[in-house]
């Protein structure tokens, strides 16, 4: 009989297809005796500095989500713990893509970076690791208000429309959260990427639904102070996972303001500790926030709204027809009717470019189409096959010859007698409203197995040269002073004479301050 399957393997296996390609196996030999001193090095002090200023559920939330101090947890330990709070958690690497971060935690499950950061940036690094995602995101699920706001705030983010120079600046963040913590990286790459970083964000023409919706998160669930305004507790996990950040927060040196709608407004720069913070009222004041910024999303609006974001987007995303029929590809031209047809909607015609993609409540209907797609506005009718003429109140008017369900050939039509330039071959869809217009693909499954392999991989190979790196900077000496200093202080009384021993052989090393830092604690006790 095969052996039952570990908590994070049936984490895994529950995962859909398309989002199992992003996630890696935590391997815990790969973590040197010096990355488990930096774990228990941020983890002690943290605790400590956290018990009187982190919201009521951080240290409780600590051992409820299977997280200790002494050494990095094991994602199956964790997994044993969130199962009871309905979540789960999956090892990445690194920044994964919006989209798959988003609907992972839609889905109640983290996205834990398997790496841990250096130990020259133990107060605050901009690349994920796992300190920040399990010390800094786990605990305060252990509350199941702020567990359910987590979860809807995924799906807002999920759903949001995002555009072409979104990428840009998430392939920019990505690029400089692995030079940082490359050990070889040298200044003038650490300039040139915060350089393309600055130069990504200034490319952007407008501010997407998606670069609003990443601004919420960052300010409530990566940032987020709760309570009294001038005595407000930490729950973001930007704060309870940064030594430098859960020390600053706090200061006057911060503005602190009412969490509002208008935290949508405000950027944030991952490269420094943050100016100006939002305090949220409670756990209840998120949702308020949250359901605001719904409102005004195209996937809650649809309509005209919908239309145009999704038009100046450029990127991929799906229409929610009447009857629920979804279309995915990319929204490329706009044509106005003469006057409304329905609340929210003033549009004779959609075009979308192709490959597209039809579904039913997220489902694929068969294979990807690969030219246009039409959607006419308003009620009328086409016949099963054969040839049409279809005149519709918003002046449009379209013949053809329809030959399957929404295929139609010598397609030509006007509007209030303006001839307009259509794709003679096409899918033609006719609806009298339009709910939704979403980001992504209604079915990101079925649009990964046909288009997957545009998508950028789990690990990049910057990303695993730098991992190489950073290993290949630990000497085999400096790696068995950490375990043995480790070994002594998990033995029970120090022994002195080993003790002493040890601080004579780091006197070899003085940039281990990391492991000065440790010997001293132990002289303490010896």
């Amino acid at each position: 009989m095969l052996p039952a399957p570990s908590p994070t393997r049936r984490a895994i296996e529950r995962l859909p297809a398309h989002l199992r390609r992003y996630v890696v196996d935590q391997d815990p030999g790969a973590y040197t005796p010096r990355d488990h001193a930096v774990w228990r090095h941020i983890l002690h002090k943290l605790t400590a500095r956290l018990k009187d200023t982190a919201h009521a559920s951080y240290l409780s939330g600590l051992a409820a989500t299977g997280i200790g101090l002494e050494q990095i947890p094991s994602l199956d330990e964790m997994n044993e713990k969130l199962e009871a709070l309905g979540w789960s958690a999956v090892g990445v690497r690194g920044f994964i893509p919006p989209a798959v971060f988003t609907e992972l935690q839609s889905m109640g499950v983290l996205a834990i970076a398997a790496d841990i950061r250096s130990h020259e940036h133990i107060d605050y690094t901009p690349a994920p690791d796992i300190v920040h995602e399990s010390a800094g995101h786990a605990p305060i699920l252990a509350d199941r208000r702020y567990a359910d706001y987590l979860r809807r705030c995924g799906e807002a983010g999920f759903r949001a429309i995002g555009s072409v120079e979104d990428q840009a600046v998430y392939e920019a963040i990505r690029n400089l959260s692995v030079v940082k913590e490359d050990p070889e990286a040298t200044p003038g790459e650490f300039r040139l990427a915060e350089e393309r970083l600055r130069a990504a964000s200034a490319s952007r023409r407008y501010v997407s639904e998606s670069t609003k919706a990443s601004r919420l998160y960052w300010w409530t669930a990566e940032y987020g102070l709760v309570g009294e305004l001038g005595n407000p507790r930490l729950y973001g996990a930007g704060l309870l996972s940064s030594l430098g950040e859960a020390a600053h927060c706090l200061t006057d040196a911060v503005a602190r303001e009412p969490l509002s709608l208008a935290c949508t407004d405000r950027e944030y720069d991952i490269t420094c500790m943050q100016p100006q913070l939002f305090v949220a009222r409670d756990f209840d004041h998120l949702f308020e926030v949250l359901e605001a910024f719904e409102a005004t999303l195209g996937w809650r609006r649809g309509g005209d709204l919908g239309l145009e974001e999704a038009l100046r987007a450029r990127t991929v995303n799906h229409l929610v027809l009447e009857g629920g029929v979804e279309l995915t590809g990319k929204v490329v031209a706009r044509i106005p009717a003469r006057g409304p047809l329905a609340p929210g909607l003033g549009t004779a015609l959609a075009r979308l470019e192709g490959p597209i993609l039809v579904s039913r409540k997220g489902r694929a209907l068969g294979r990807p189409w690969n030219g246009e797609a039409l959607v006419a506005f308003g009620s009328g009718a086409l016949p099963p096959r054969g040839a049409f003429n279809l005149d519709l109140p918003s002046g449009l008017f379209l013949t053809g010859f329809r030959v399957g369900e929404h295929e139609v050939i010598n397609l030509r039509g006007h509007q209030d007698g303006r001839p307009l330039d259509l794709p003679s071959w096409a899918l033609l869809f006719l609806s009298p409203g339009l709910p939704s217009v979403a980001g992504g693909p209604a079915d990101p499954g079925a649009w990964d197995t046909w288009f997957g392999d545009q998508v950028s991989p789990a690990e990049g190979e910057a990303e695993a040269q730098a991992r190489e790196r950073k290993a290949g900077a630990l000497s085999r000496e400096v790696a068995e002073l950490y375990l043995q200093v480790r070994t002594l202080r998990e033995g029970g009384p120090v022994d002195g004479a080993r003790l002493r021993a040890l601080v004579a052989r780091a006197e070899a090393h003085p940039g281990e301050w990391l492991l000065r830092a440790e010997l001293t604690e132990l002289e303490a006790l010896a």
